[in-house]
């Protein structure tokens, strides 16, 4: 697992970038698709919460995309942390490790960071 000064199973948010510059975490916003849609992180997969919690197994394009056995972390977003806290203490459950960002799209809009909207133009989180 993680650890970072927001403490263990979480990171800030230029933490969870650098590490997709990196390519060593994969990101999955876990924001309803109209949130999604309006403005997420580049290179975000959605999985929406509501999915997961339903028993939604697999994220659309994960196949594609390096996970923990190919030695990447699983980071988990949403508007301002609450729900990607849900989401990691759900697939902590099905044994999947996952570490969250502090603040979600937020704090991550707030710290100058890239916001994509469903078409790759800027974005707003909402």
């Amino acid at each position: 697992m993680l650890f970072s000064p927001c403490g263990p199973g979480r990171i800030p948010p230029a933490q969870a970038h650098h590490m997709l510059q990196r390519c060593t975490a994969v990101l999955l916003d876990v924001r309803e698709a109209d949130e999604y849609r309006a403005g997420h992180a580049p290179g975000a997969l959605h999985a929406p919460l509501s999915q997961l919690a339903a028993g939604a197994a697999d994220v659309p394009g994960a196949a594609d995309v390096p996970g923990p056995a190919d030695g990447c972390s699983l980071v988990l977003i949403c508007r301002s942390g609450n729900r990607s806290q849900q989401a990691a203490k759900l697939l902590a459950g099905r044994g999947v490790e996952a570490v969250d960002v502090t603040g979600g799209m937020i704090a991550w809009a707030e710290q100058g960071l890239p916001v994509q909207d469903g078409h790759g133009a800027a974005g707003t989180v909402i």
